[in-house]
């Protein structure tokens, strides 16, 4: 596979081995054998053949394989789903195994709905329980205590039945974003609540330890208040619960409670599941190669179906549980690459009737495999699961599934589930393709490199259109980064401004399409995040919900632009256009003779900082900085940021702003200071005006309040998310549920 130097930054980031120095020691040749090897468990005629389908460009295991299968850790799954039960030992043992999982580089999905409310009593102490929401914070704390596999933060999903009496606080845990910052969370939606809300009539809230019915809400101001925190930060998701287990494939085994982190793979308590993913864009020259996909597929089903028998799991109940069931989730990426290559719109009929038509033929060939597979043992929980009753619900469209139904029936079938459109944050970049089933982000990328240079990264597709139209110039494609998108530039011919849109280009009904679209035909279910623009009102988010209902889904994850305060990619420069619009010729106020102020001390790898913000009577208005003992250009620089940063404030140029554009800069020599990393002088002096901003008014002349404060700022956005990468410095996007870095391969989940 021809990898770019994206690909591999990101590989000597984060797969190829290292020794005990932190030096990498592989390469991707390298790599490769060792995951073929493994994986083949000494066949050789198999490792030939794996190592082939990796090193094809058609085809990646998650980065658990990729990272772990051949050295000592040998934990290849990235999915797991563990049981919260309502006692303090199930509760305290589910922590336990939480961090275990994390440390060995997977993500942990739990269902709190068992949980007795707060308040309720609780018999054995003659107590009151604390409720699911007080146990949800201290499994955060948790996460945050496990870096997870030296490669990334634990990531997890909460989910909290719509019926469960704390519902309404559930609903509003993560309006104040710098909390539960390692979860994903979902409501866990019924269709007796779906019908209530069409009907605009009261359900019940069930006491999970008692049964009993503590309560009556309408479910359409419940649903309201949903779609109102969904609109404000992106949270929480929804998760159609009845129609999770609706399809699943194993009723007798035991219900689905919860997901993964990312949404798009349920699981039994105690179950794990590992994925993989198709290049799409690969298949495609002048021409789809079907028969090729044919022979990925089966290969990919064969490959994953190994996977399963040499991963080492951290408990053995999940051991147990995965090799009763063998769940794979084979899915697809390039998506929106290969619809550029076939120049078909995203956002179009055509697109929507293909996306079909390719994942019914991917679900079913992955179905012929795997009962090829069975001659070896279908899964052993086979007897009773929807394949032995002939129940597996699949609509005919180009292929006869009824007659698979039948095969399957009688021959036995390998595997629970093999279908599964996950997120392929980092594998796509290793590919140099688009993002799962996702539309891109931007055609034009920003990448910070060494010394503060940038670099603009093109999408491939779209860089030869333009140069095929005689308009590619670097000044084009710097005013693409800009305005993150080509949908209203005249310079931009009107064909291929229709055929390259990106995320907020494109309607969220189009969106949900798309994404309804591929679930018709995938066992598990399908990561997408639905992207509003700015100024989408509620109603619409509301509407996206309800399409995301009807048309099918099996859970739906929206994000508004901006609407969190740490933005996580703000496309292009209109909101500060918008800001300043109808300022002109803007003329800094005068410094009053007298300003009282306050001066913080911060450590940084060039030495102490001393950072003083001064105010008049209209707010902040300038800033003095000195470093130590520190001369010479640093201390040149410093200043300089400091005057042009007065000027900016006595402009009125909101600090918030200021803030932003100086925050995450990089130097060579970064420090730590009081539980942050500052990445060079000018983001220690973001830091120190963002602590400032954070000081209450009217506490200004009282030291010991600001040292209050201060203290209490650095708590709470110790762990606050930024719109820059924390390891590059480049922006990072908002997608399939997960933060992303485009240049390095940074992502929390």
């Amino acid at each position: 596979m021809k990898l770019t130097e994206n690909a591999l930054t990101v590989l000597r980031k984060r797969y190829f081995m290292k020794n005990d120095q932190g030096e990498v020691i592989e390469n991707w040749e390298q790599l490769v054998d060792r995951v073929a090897t493994n994986i083949s468990s000494g066949d050789k005629k198999k490792k030939a053949r794996y190592a082939k389908l990796l090193d094809s460009g058609y085809f990646l295991p998650n980065s658990p394989t990729l990272m772990n299968a051949g050295n000592d850790l040998q934990q290849l799954s990235a999915c797991f789903v563990l049981p919260v039960e309502d006692s303090m030992e199930s509760i305290f043992d589910a922590i336990k195994n939480a961090a275990l999982i994390h440390k060995s580089g997977g993500g942990t999905g739990f269902s709190f709905s068992k949980l007795r409310e707060a308040n309720a009593r609780v018999r054995t102490t003659n107590g009151v329980s604390s409720g699911p929401l007080s146990f949800l914070k201290v499994f955060n704390s948790a996460t945050e205590a496990v870096k997870q596999g030296g490669t990334r933060r634990g990531a997890n999903m909460a989910v909290l039945n719509v019926n469960h009496p704390q519902i309404m606080e559930f609903i509003t845990c993560k309006e104040d974003t710098s909390e539960l910052t390692n979860f994903n969370i979902s409501v866990g939606i019924t269709e007796e609540f779906m019908n209530s809300v069409y009907s605009d009539s009261d359900y019940e809230l069930i006491s999970p330890h008692t049964n009993e019915v503590t309560d009556k809400l309408n479910a359409r101001e419940v649903f309201n208040l949903i779609v109102e925190m969904a609109h404000k930060n992106g949270e929480p998701g929804i998760v159609f619960i009845d129609r999770i287990n609706e399809h699943n494939p194993t009723p007798h085994v035991g219900e689905i409670e919860s997901t993964n982190p990312c949404g798009e793979q349920p699981l039994l308590p105690n179950e794990a599941c590992n994925l993989g993913s198709i290049n799409l864009a690969n298949l495609y020259e002048k021409t789809f190669d079907w028969d090729t996909l044919k022979e990925v597929v089966y290969d990919s089903v064969e490959f994953l179906d190994d996977v399963i028998n040499q991963s080492q799991f951290p408990l053995p109940e999940i051991d147990e549980m995965v090799k009763s069931n063998r769940k794979i989730g084979l899915g697809v990426m390039g998506w929106a690459d290969l619809l550029y290559k076939m120049k078909i719109s995203y956002n179009s009929d055509e697109a929507v009737s293909l996306a079909e038509e390719m994942m019914e033929f991917i679900d079913y060939h992955a179905k012929v495999k795997s009962m090829q597979l069975a001659s070896a043992g279908s899964f052993p929980n086979f007897e009773g699961s929807v394949y032995q009753t002939g129940n597996l619900k699949r609509e005919s469209k180009h292929l006869d599934w009824e007659k698979l139904n039948v095969e399957i029936a009688k021959n036995g079938i390998r595997n629970a589930t093999v279908t599964t459109i996950a997120p392929t944050g980092t594998i796509s970049m290793i590919s140099n393709t688009s993002s799962g089933i996702e539309p891109q982000f931007s055609l034009v990328y920003v990448k910070n490199v060494m010394d503060g240079e940038k670099l603009l990264y093109i999408n491939p597709h779209f860089e030869q259109a333009v140069k095929e139209a005689g308009i590619f110039s670097q000044e084009l494609m710097e005013k693409v980064s800009d305005l993150g998108s080509v949908a209203h530039m005249e310079e931009i011919p009107q064909a291929i401004k229709e055929l390259f849109v990106t995320s907020h280009d494109i309607s969220p009904e189009w969106h949900i399409r798309m994404q309804a679209a591929f679930q018709k035909y995938v066992d598990n279910a399908v990561s997408k995040t639905i992207n509003f623009n700015r100024d989408a009102s509620k109603e619409a988010i509301q509407i996206a919900y309800e399409l995301s209902y009807e048309l099918g889904c099996k859970g739906v994850t929206v994000y508004r632009d901006g609407s969190r305060e740490n933005q996580v990619l703000n496309v292009g420069n209109k909101l500060e256009e918008k800001e300043t619009e109808d300022i002109v010729n803007v003329m800094p106020r005068k410094r009053p003779d007298i300003t009282t102020g306050i001066t913080q001390k911060i450590e940084t790898g060039c030495g102490h900082l001393y950072v003083t913000v001064n105010s008049d009577s209209e707010g902040p208005c300038e800033v003095f900085t000195q470093m130590g003992k520190v001369g010479g250009c640093a201390s040149a620089q410093l200043e300089a940021i400091a005057r042009l940063t007065s000027l900016s404030l006595r402009s009125n140029i909101k600090l918030e702003s200021i803030i932003k554009q100086i925050r995450g800069i990089r130097c060579p020599s970064p420090m730590w200071h009081k539980g942050k990393v500052i990445t060079s002088c000018a983001d220690g002096l973001a830091k120190s005006l963002e602590t400032f901003l954070n000081i209450s008014s009217d506490s200004l002349h009282d030291i010991e309040k600001i040292n209050s404060d201060v203290s209490t700022v650095t708590h709470h956005s110790g762990s606050k998310q930024s719109g820059t990468c924390p390891d590059c410095g480049s922006a990072i996007e908002h997608s399939e549920g997960c933060l992303k870095c485009n240049s390095c391969g940074w992502s929390k989940c």
